[in-house]
């Protein structure tokens, strides 16, 4: 970000008398999962990811944390020098965009569902920079690393059009990725050393209120879990059991196996939106099968060695709540099968969404 941006931040911080003072509760949350400041610490399967999207401050933040990302590294993307600085990207001296590239677990989470979440952290109608900042150096783009990504980055640009998420069309390019080169040091977890600044920065540049207005937001607050008490009186015997004490329901008797009804998956629990029928497949498990969820962020995915076995549990984050597990042998794009217990859901049909409050996710199904 410009030399004037920081004069800019410093200007506004006693301006915003609501700016946090400390981080969001969703990113508060992040404090306690495990990253890596050196991805090759990691002992499973990697991928990388790199995407640009004006302040990098502000793509970095919503990727820590998620379960599957193994980390998360602000940079310069996609220009000829050399190692360059931020100075001399900052000011336009440079080919480089700056960046985020993540390190993730493609067993864990895929491609696509990273996709889902980058697209709504920036303006990608906004051919001229990103928001307060101004310049190529500030353009999105998402850098693609082989022809999979390119053709899942292409298809949501696509989708995400034809949906009229955006008043204006899409101009965030594809681009074939060519380098990548680490910010300095302070500008790594910027949103943790100056929680201030960065939430002062984030309101006064307008990329809160384009993100409100365009996607679901604060949803922690919409849906919480119940007590315990009233969860026992809400739910039958197998949907307390599944979801408070991760027992299964058998396979083939469930309510939604079969379900071939356009509309959504809630979280039991806290009626949070999990995931889409455009995602369900026959997988033929027996059980309810998606290739991801309607957004990453609202999953929690722990290790989970219950019978011998090490599996990748999958837990509605707001909810506190278990699902099912993900496995690895799903279909193209995302090869990941989310296999779900029908008990910890309800269906919300496309024709109830909108009376329900679940207009927002409507356009998921068009």
């Amino acid at each position: 970000m410009k030399t004037v941006k920081k004069i800019f931040i410093l200007a506004l911080i006693p301006l915003f008398s609501l700016a946090h003072s400390g981080c969001s509760k969703t990113e508060e949350k992040h404090k306690g999962k495990q990253t890596y400041s050196n991805p090759e610490d990691y002992n499973g399967r990697k991928a990388i990811a790199t995407f640009a999207g004006g302040c990098f401050w502000c793509i970095e933040a919503p990727f820590e944390g998620i379960d599957g990302v193994i980390a998360v590294i602000s940079g310069y993307a996609g220009g000829k020098e050399k190692n360059p600085k931020y100075e001399d990207v900052a000011n336009g001296k440079t080919g480089h965009r700056e960046s985020v590239q993540i390190t993730f677990d493609p067993d864990v989470i895929s491609y696509s569902e990273l996709l889902d979440i980058f697209w709504q952290q920036f303006d990608p109608t906004d051919e001229g920079g990103s928001f307060y900042d101004r310049g190529l150096q500030y353009t999105s783009a998402v850098f693609y690393h082989d022809n999979v990504q390119k053709k899942e980055a292409e298809a949501a640009i696509t989708r995400l059009d034809e949906a009229g998420i955006f008043d204006k069309p899409i101009v965030t390019p594809v681009i074939k990725y060519s380098n990548f080169y680490p910010a300095e040091d302070y500008h790594q977890d910027y949103y943790l050393k100056n929680p201030s600044e960065y939430y002062a920065y984030r309101r006064g540049s307008g990329r809160d209120a384009f993100i409100a207005k365009h996607w679901p937001v604060s949803l922690e607050e919409k849906y919480k879990k119940p007590s315990d008490a009233e969860l026992k009186k809400r739910l039958t015997k197998l949907q307390y059991d599944v979801t408070m004490h991760e027992a299964t329901e058998r396979a083939f008797a469930n309510t939604y196996n079969d379900n071939k009804e356009e509309g959504i998956y809630v979280c039991i629990v806290s009626g949070a939106p999990l995931f889409s029928s455009k995602d369900k497949y026959e997988s033929y498990s027996g059980w309810p099968s998606f290739t991801k969820p309607i957004d990453a962020r609202l999953i929690d995915k722990p290790t989970d060695v219950s019978f011998g076995m090490t599996r990748v549990e999958v837990r509605s984050k707001l909810g506190d709540s278990h699902l099912g597990h993900v496995f690895n042998d799903g279909p193209n794009p995302t090869n990941l099968r989310y296999c779900m217990n029908s008990a910890a859901m309800r269906f919300i049909s496309k024709k109830d969404m909108e009376n329900e409050g679940y207009g927002n996710w409507l356009w998921l199904l068009d």
